[in-house]
């Protein structure tokens, strides 16, 4: 949960970043941490990607697909 602070950040990076959605800018903003602490995200930030390309880890051709029978984790 955020504060309503932490909440009118978000919305105001989002406004200023033109970002279509909160969700999408506290993905955009989770990225920036993330590169901050030296993990790489598969999509590179830029300018001008739809809403669907939003995300902190690349999502593949086939999108979110279940994994196959058999696949166990550990």
């Amino acid at each position: 949960m955020l504060s309503p602070e932490e909440l009118a950040a978000v919305d105001d990076f989002r406004f200023k970043h033109r970002m279509p959605t909160r969700a999408a800018a506290v993905r955009e903003l989770l990225k920036f941490g993330l590169a901050a602490a030296g993990i790489e995200t598969s999509i590179d930030p830029s300018v001008g990607v739809k809403s669907s390309e939003f995300g902190v880890f690349g999502r593949g051709p086939e999108g979110h697909a279940p994994k196959p029978e058999g696949d166990a984790e550990d």
